[in-house]
């Protein structure tokens, strides 16, 4: 059987390739294979469900919620929730289960399917390669009084902004921030959240109507941010993704602040405090130099992992370490949260601020981001990097660029195209650089 799952669960075209039959046989599929790892001791298992605001995500919860049941498994419906929400309460209400039901990012007609196990993690490969064993075959399926029972948890949005609110030990009183909540999964408890922890807060796609998710605003459309900051002269401004899963933030003259700066604010503020284990940042291999340069500078070691927020996870938790995330703002802190927290995320460098009394312009400016050029080459073996000339190419480059550039090449793990990434104090020597290394894998890797 092909794959199903990706990297971040099971996402594609919802009611195209992510029907409510396939929801329905995954929900029954991961009941099976997580009841199988449980210990239960007579108790009955359950699941917590929650969803973005996409349309879709209505009937997809609804054909989950059905598969768990008929396994067996109780669930509580924790209906419209950012997914480090339900990753929250799968870990609080002591859920067997959790299953988010979102494309983060994506655009509106696409859905998806996570599923957490106890404690609000991601699974690992192993175990989703199980739950798509189990989708064909016969089993026994429970009968009369031993199929499950759902009920609505109302307090789901209330429990995570009070998490929220408690990872904060000085209130955020006399800081006026936007929040860009993409209409999607945070567009009421981020602004509650906010508002609460003493912030004046000025909210933005924060009116979902199921249609409009992701649409111009949010984390992938910041231009609408940066402008909303400048007219209501806020302090710093806030975007989050449909998931809420990730953040990226302006600040008060409306210039960019990726999560590289973000993960360089923080962690200089945990060592501050003596709570950065090991002085150690985990990134991935995408993150700037720029990051690498100012941490080595203040003692801090940066572990770079594969892209993707699983994988800085998989990192932090095998070497014990707290705080790592990507450029694109999944920022994972361990104290508070099993996944990325766009709303933790803000709030923490909100407190940062109140903290300091810095600007986050100021707070932003400790790292300095090296121009990154980025080319995409299809209509190429991907799986022939190991090239020996194309090896050479890249060992050349990098000599060239010495301690003030690096050259990142890596084969797309959805494409049939290489992605060739080069750093430089010039976007001009950068984007020669990067141009020369893609010629190169074109003459040599191209497709007979």
């Amino acid at each position: 059987m092909p794959r199903i799952f990706g990297t971040d669960g099971v996402r594609g075209l919802a009611n195209g390739s992510l029907t409510g039959e396939l929801a329905l046989g995954l929900g029954a599929a991961a009941a099976r294979v997580l009841v199988e790892h449980g210990d239960y001791d007579g108790q009955r298992p359950f699941a917590v469900v929650g969803r973005d605001t996409r349309v879709s995500g209505q009937f997809l919860q609804h054909a989950v919620i059905g598969g768990l049941l008929s396994a067996g498994v109780d669930v509580h419906d924790l209906g419209v929730l950012p997914t480090p929400g339900v990753a929250h309460l799968t870990d609080t209400l002591g859920a067997d289960i959790g299953v988010v039901i979102s494309a983060s990012h994506n655009p509106m007609p696409d859905n998806g399917i996570k599923f957490l196990s106890r404690g609000g993690v991601k699974l690992a490969d192993a175990v989703e390669r199980e739950i798509e064993e189990h989708l064909d075959g016969h089993w026994d399926r429970p009968t009369g009084a031993a199929v499950g029972r759902a009920r609505t948890y109302d307090a789901a949005q209330a429990d995570y902004a009070a998490h929220l609110v408690r990872t904060i030990d000085k209130p955020l009183a006399g800081l006026t921030v936007v929040l860009d909540c993409a209409h999607g999964a945070a567009s009421e408890v981020g602004p509650a959240a906010l508002r609460d922890a003493g912030a004046t807060v000025i909210p933005i796609g924060a009116e979902p109507d199921g249609l409009n998710i992701n649409d111009g605003c949010g984390s992938t459309h910041i231009a609408q941010l940066q402008r909303a900051v400048v007219e209501h002269d806020a302090d710093a401004g806030f975007a989050v993704d449909g998931d809420a899963d990730r953040c990226l933030a302006v600040d008060h003259r409306g210039e960019f602040v990726d999560g590289d700066q973000i993960m360089a604010i923080l962690a200089l503020a945990m060592q501050e405090k003596g709570d950065l284990v090991d002085d150690t940042l985990v990134a991935t291999v995408m993150s700037n130099l720029g990051l690498v340069l100012a941490m080595t500078e203040a003692g801090i070691t940066v572990r770079r992992a594969a892209v993707g927020d699983r994988y800085v996870l998989e990192d932090m938790r095998t070497g014990g370490y707290v705080l790592g995330g990507e450029q694109s703002g999944h920022v994972i802190m361990r104290e508070h949260a099993t996944t990325g927290d766009g709303l933790l995320t803000a709030l923490q460098v909100m407190h940062r601020m109140a903290t300091t009394g810095r600007s986050l312009q100021e707070l932003a400016s400790v790292m300095t981001r090296f121009p990154q050029v980025l080319v995409n080459v299809s209509g190429v073996d991907k799986d022939r990097c190991d090239d020996p000339a194309l090896v050479a190419a890249v060992a050349d480059a990098e000599t060239a660029l010495g301690e003030t550039g690096r050259v990142l090449l890596r084969p797309s793990g959805t494409e049939p195209l290489v992605r060739v990434m080069v750093e430089a104090p010039s976007v001009e020597q950068a984007q020669s650089v990067a141009d020369g290394l893609a010629d190169v894998v074109r003459s040599r890797l191209a497709l007979d």
